[in-house]
């Protein structure tokens, strides 16, 4: 048996009653589990398998797949704040997916794992913004030594990894209204003032 603390990612149907979950761990990096039984109405992981929500998993290193049984969850923290609104749920499932663009699975990233639950520790108390979209990419082209005074962190990115997750785009273009839409409102009340 093997603990770590894990951030689901992603859930995917396996059978009528069972899951595949995708986990983003302190000492495995990605990692996926089979949640045996996870659909049925009395199951002993109910109400602890929802996106996002950040855990302490049990689980048995299967020797014939990367598909790992799980064994026992512990909910540390929901982030119930993420799904106040849109924004945040649609700024954290870009970072899952910028995440599994640059990641190897089952390799060990812990500082990965920080920064993802930096993110979604502030996304959980703030609303979503293109500054906090922007300082992750940042971070991420840090953290992998690609990041380049010359270019932007996207630019990086795509460089490094021929693509950027579909999802940044319409991301990017909301998030920038929204903070245009907050720079005249408060240009408007510097003028009244």
């Amino acid at each position: 048996m093997e603990n770590t603390a894990a951030i689901l990612m992603r859930k995917t149907r396996l059978t009528e009653t069972s899951l595949i979950l995708t986990w983003l761990s302190a000492s495995h990096g990605i990692l996926k589990t089979v949640a045996k039984g996870a659909r049925q109405p009395k199951s002993r992981f109910a109400g602890l398998l929802d996106l996002f929500f950040l855990c302490e998993i049990e689980f048995s290193r299967s020797r014939k797949s990367d598909l790992h049984p799980l064994r026992d969850v512990a909910l540390l923290n929901p982030h119930a704040g993420l799904r106040s609104d849109y924004p945040r749920l649609a700024l954290a499932s870009y970072f899952v997916e910028l995440i599994e663009l640059v990641t190897e699975p089952e390799h060990s990233t812990p500082e990965i794992f920080d920064l993802m639950s930096r993110a979604l520790a502030h996304l959980n108390g703030s609303p979503a913004s293109l500054r906090g979209l922007l300082h992750f990419e940042k971070e991420v082209t840090r953290l992998f030594g690609i990041q380049d005074p010359e270019i932007s962190p996207a630019r990086a990115l795509q460089r490094t990894y021929h693509r950027l997750p579909t999802a940044r785009a319409p991301l990017f273009a909301a998030l920038s209204s929204e903070a245009a839409k907050l720079d005249a409102s408060n240009l408007q009340g510097e003028a009244g003032a």
